[in-house]
């Protein structure tokens, strides 16, 4: 039976993102009342059985409003600057408000690579099970006050989702200040249609998503569609809906306009998820035809369906499989460093240890280390389908 929308209060476990703009005024500071009126919202969830993680923006701009930075953007120093003042006002904020009903509020800070990097992962994932289990709300946010520009998620989207399936959440919801995905800008275009379901995350829904956001905003619409690919393909729904007013999840269940994005029906497994949530592949392989049906039947990538391979990567790097279309439509560990990649694309997996100097495996990706990320149409056959016996 396909999934359909439920109350929030039936959800086992929702993580709650959260817009800068929603928290901190630029003029007045922190927007306490509001804050006060989503924790009640969290405590009624809670009381329900409903357990909460929020990932919060919003260290920066109070950061910024505290130190009197001036308007525009910030040097990389500036900004991580603003996060270290901002983010003690911050978790003061929200476990005050919390403690309001009796709620523990437990910060986490998180890097990149702590969700990039497999044993991190495992660990940050333990330790916001055991805040859960403990009755403890996690307050998450990006560690901006070491993070650079090149090992830094440059949104909290993205960060949500991935919390949400390090966590093992069955919803996401995303309040900023858009109330749902439309078909086109609806600021640019007064026939944009609103929609409230969204079945799957198609090419088409991506390419209503636009371009990516501007340095200033950090966010934008692409981010949200991105965070759905990830939350969605681990089994966790998604919604978007807009945090403008107070209550704002109290709002969602009393029908306030909002975009639902279905859970897959076949969300991948814990490992997987971890794979197929990567940011930044370390590099990519592009297959050929036959090489894309075979990885579509559950099979291995064999090096006789690689056609190219570029980036600099490692063994069990995370990288990136390039259809016949040009797009993405998978991703795995590579069995070989990136070199040794080159020098055996193209060939049958019986010719490796003549030319590496070493058996090395039979896969370029096995399949137990291969996630399905995208839709690519496969069609005809090659090298690899003749090699695959042993696969």
């Amino acid at each position: 039976m396909a999934a359909t929308r439920q109350p929030l209060s039936k959800h086992r476990r929702i993580v709650i993102k959260i817009g800068s703009a929603l928290l901190v005024d630029r003029a007045s500071g922190l927007k306490t009342s509001w804050l006060d009126a989503i924790c009640a919202d969290i405590a009624t969830l809670r009381k329900g059985g409903t357990e909460v993680l929020v990932v919060s923006s919003g260290a920066i701009a109070l950061g910024r409003t505290v130190l009197d930075l001036p308007k525009g953007p910030l040097k990389l120093e500036e900004s991580q600057a603003a996060a270290a003042v901002g983010q003690i006002a911050l978790a003061r904020a929200w476990s005050e408000s919390l403690s309001t009903d009796g709620i523990v509020a437990g910060q986490i800070l998180l890097t990149l690579g702590d969700t990039e990097e497999r044993r991190r992962y495992l660990n940050a994932r333990a330790t916001l099970n055991q805040l859960l289990k403990l009755g403890s709300v996690p307050i998450i946010n990006e560690n901006d006050t070491v993070a650079t520009t090149e090992i830094r998620y440059g949104d909290n989207d993205r960060l949500a989702a991935r919390v949400a399936t390090m966590a093992g959440a069955d919803l996401l919801v995303l309040l900023s200040d858009i109330d749902g995905l439309y078909t086109a800008p609806p600021h640019l275009d007064p026939d944009a249609r609103f929609l409230e379901t969204i079945a799957e995350i198609t090419p088409d829904i991506e390419a209503m998503a636009g371009g990516a956001a501007s340095e200033l905003s950090r966010g934008g619409m692409r981010t949200k569609i991105d965070a759905g690919k990830i939350a969605t393909g681990a089994g966790c729904a998604m919604i978007i809906a807009s945090g403008k007013t107070d209550h704002p999840l109290r709002a969602i269940d009393a029908g306030a306009r909002s975009s639902w994005f279905a859970p897959s029906g076949s969300p991948v497994t814990a490992r997987k998820t971890w794979i197929a949530g990567q940011l930044q592949p370390a590099g990519t392989l592009a297959i050929d035809a036959g090489a894309e049906s075979a990885l579509r039947s559950g099979k291995s990538l064999l090096p006789a369906g690689v056609r190219a391979v570029s980036g600099t990567f490692s063994r069990g790097d995370t990288i990136a499989i390039i259809g016949t279309g040009g797009r993405e439509f998978a991703r795995g560990l590579a069995s070989y460093d990136a070199d040794e990649a080159r020098q055996i694309a193209g060939k049958k997996s019986a010719e490796i240890a003549g030319i590496l100097g070493y058996a090395g495996r039979a896969a370029m990706v096995h399949r137990d280390d291969l996630v399905m990320t995208g839709a690519a149409k496969a069609d005809g056959a090659t090298a690899q389908e003749k090699d695959a016996a042993h696969a």
